[in-house]
């Protein structure tokens, strides 16, 4: 009996790191945004601009924060994992602004293991066989 979970074990050890998968997508923003749950679960009392999206005249300035976001991506889609992680990430950005009195959140960009993916209408988010994850920096601004 020793044996045989001796050997399971060893069979686990040295199949994991061939399974190990940590793939680098984008995904559209506007997917995201178009869903309703969406939606409601952001509300409408802080903005989002991602990139370099034009906003509004910025009044003050109330700081950089970044939010990692992991999820559980077992008997999903990358990209509904992925989906499920960047909404994690922008509640967390979301909460940090009205904290702070925000506005919005401008300069929103991806930072998916320190690899900086700034665009208008795509984020990035690695995504594995087990764990989907986001990373998602942005500014918190008050405008005039």
């Amino acid at each position: 009996m020793k044996q045989w979970i001796f050997a399971l074990l060893l069979g686990l050890v040295a199949v994991a790191p061939a399974q190990a998968r940590d793939d680098h997508k984008t995904y559209p923003l506007s997917d995201f945004f178009a869903r309703e749950d969406v939606q409601n679960r952001l509300g409408n009392d802080v903005k989002f601009y991602f990139g370099d999206q034009a906003h509004p005249a910025i009044a003050s300035r109330l700081g950089e924060y970044q939010s990692n976001k992991k999820t559980n991506a077992f008997n999903k889609t990358d990209q509904e994992a992925c989906e499920w992680a960047l909404l994690s990430a922008m509640l967390s950005l979301r909460d940090r602004a009205v904290g702070l009195g925000a506005d919005a959140v401008v300069n929103i960009t991806s930072n998916y293991r320190n690899t900086p993916f700034s665009s208008q209408s795509e984020y990035m988010c690695g995504a594995g066989n087990i764990i989907a994850g986001v990373t998602m920096k942005g500014e918190a601004v008050k405008f005039d």
